[in-house]
């Protein structure tokens, strides 16, 4: 008959190995939930309101931008996912103290296109090469290609379209004004970039 006892050393690797596994999750939850209340106090810190469309300027897509470079793509998705939550429960998350309302109003469409920007983003950004400076100034170049891919590419005209949608305003209006955040975006998009790649360090 074969022993059903696992011997001492088997018990201890897999309790070594299950205790481990719970540090990670927690610490990946940790994480998701640090990114999702920077997405709130950035909402919170003020807007910056854009001629030609309701959608004001926040910090939030630094946010993004943030944590599409320095998370997974599946914590990242579930930071973004947490705040969208969030604020679908009633919590004012949103900008100006919105929650709810804001999911149906003209910023519905960028609130929700937060989450594709960020997955797109965290998935092409490559590994970082931090070795030299120039791997460093090439990794920064592809966060940054990575980025505009994400945040702009993807965020922009989803954001629009749902909007033309919900106003009735065309879609290539929409498009046109909401180009205004590229004023705010591209800053953020290259500071971003060059932090996280490690260019600004001597």
């Amino acid at each position: 008959m074969i022993s059903q006892h696992r011997s001492p050393v088997l018990d201890h690797v897999a309790r070594t190995a299950d205790a481990a596994t719970a540090k990670r999750l927690l610490a990946s939850g940790a994480r998701m939930l640090l990114f999702a209340g920077l997405m709130w106090a950035a909402a919170a810190a003020g807007k910056v309101p854009v001629p030609g469309t309701p959608v004001p300027i926040t910090m939030q897509t630094f946010v993004v931008m943030l944590a599409a470079l320095t998370l997974s793509w599946r914590e990242a998705a579930g930071a973004i996912g947490t705040y969208l939550v969030a604020g679908a429960a009633g919590l004012p998350v949103f900008a100006g103290g919105a929650s709810t309302l804001a999911l149906v109003g003209p910023s519905a469409g960028f609130l929700v296109g937060f989450l594709p920007a960020v997955v797109v983003t965290a998935m092409v950004r490559g590994k970082a090469r931090t070795g030299s400076v120039k791997a460093r100034a090439l990794t920064s170049l592809r966060y940054f290609g990575a980025i505009v891919l994400g945040v702009i590419v993807v965020l922009y005209p989803f954001g629009a379209f749902v909007q033309s949608v919900l106003t009735g305003v065309p879609f290539p209006a929409v498009m046109l004004a909401s180009l205004g955040f590229l004023a705010g975006d591209l800053p953020k998009a290259v500071i971003v970039s060059v932090a996280c790649a490690g260019l600004s360090r001597r």
